[in-house]
Parts: C-alpha cells; structure tokens; sequence
C-alpha cells in the first residue's frame, strides 16, 4: 500500500479565507491592532515602542508591555483606555496588561 501524497501550496490569505478559525483570528488580531491604535494617542511617546496589541477575550482585551517599568506607567493608564474605546463604540468591560519575558 504506497501513498500518494500532493503538495499543494496555497497563500496565507487563501488559508484564511478557506478557514473559519484562521478567519476569526485574522479578525480578533485586526481589532486589537485597530484598538491599540486608537489609544495610543494616550500613551507617553517614550512608551509607544513598548507597548503592543494582544489577545481580545470577550469585553477583556490583554495589552503586551516590554516590561516591568512601562507596565507601571501603562497600568495607571488603563481607565482612560477602557474609556476612551467605549466611547469609540468599543465592548470593553476590562484591560489586562502582561509583561513579556
């Protein structure tokens, strides 16, 4: 009994677009990358760098600081942001914030 195995490659986008899963994270990952955008207008520029969009769970969204210093600064900021994309329309009940290693 042999196997016939076909290598057929398809694009990333056609991945998504054929995938239920990978088109509902290609979609989580465009909201939170269009959330952080509307809050960076409240982070200090010397922040900015160290600060990225993370996962959306529900109305929590996770943001990813650098480390533990920007995650002190970020952290008092959190009220404002929650405000700020529910007031853009947002379902944003909570931010986590989690330091990289």
């Amino acid at each position: 009994m042999s196997f016939v195995r076909r290598n057929h490659s398809i694009t990333a986008i056609t991945a998504v677009e054929t995938s239920p899963t990978l088109a509902k994270l290609a979609a989580l990952t465009q909201d939170s990358s269009q959330r952080l955008k509307t809050v960076q207008v409240l982070i200090p520029p010397m922040l900015r760098a160290s600060v990225q969009a993370g996962p959306i769970e529900g109305d929590c969204w996770c943001l990813l600081v650098k480390n533990n210093a920007a995650a002190a600064k970020v952290r008092q900021l959190l009220p404002a942001m929650a405000a700020h994309l529910r007031s853009k329309g947002w379902n944003v009940a909570s931010i986590r914030l989690k330091v990289q290693a």
